[in-house]
């Protein structure tokens, strides 16, 4: 709640003052450009999507920071249709993959630790025991 509470209170703030500087028409012809933006990033989500996917097949992001930078495109996108300057700052800043993934790794803490390690290393794991199990049939 309070989170909520602390948005609207900077996108009032950061709102009044550009539209003050711009003027009403120009406010008006931004709410309409990014939603229409906004839209269109909606309807072309599978790109990014895909863009992904290859990251998180090339290794490059675990797969909860793949999860995240879909969530957060597609956030962006919402954040770009709201009217508001302060939610289209924030939706652009998401629209790129180096915000975003700073947003997971910083905010969230997501993707601390790479679950590929151990496959890219040669390294013996010292806590690991490497057993063999063989099995003797008695019953002849």
């Amino acid at each position: 709640m309070i989170y909520f509470i602390l948005y609207i209170f900077l996108e009032v703030m950061i709102s009044s003052k550009i539209s003050s500087a711009i003027g009403g028409f120009s406010t008006f012809l931004e709410i309409i450009v990014t939603a229409m933006i906004g839209f269109s990033l909606i309807a072309n989500f599978r790109y990014t999507f895909f863009e992904s996917l290859n990251a998180l097949n090339n290794r490059t992001i675990s797969i909860e920071e793949f999860q995240k930078l879909n969530a957060f495109s597609l956030l962006g996108a919402i954040l770009l249709i709201l009217p508001g300057f302060f939610s289209d700052i924030l939706g652009l800043m998401l629209q790129f993959s180096f915000f975003a993934t700073l947003f997971a790794r910083k905010i969230l803490n997501v993707g601390k630790k790479n679950r590929y390690e151990n496959f890219n290393t040669k390294e013996k794991d010292d806590d690991v025991i490497d057993v063999e199990i063989i099995e003797h049939n008695t019953d002849k």
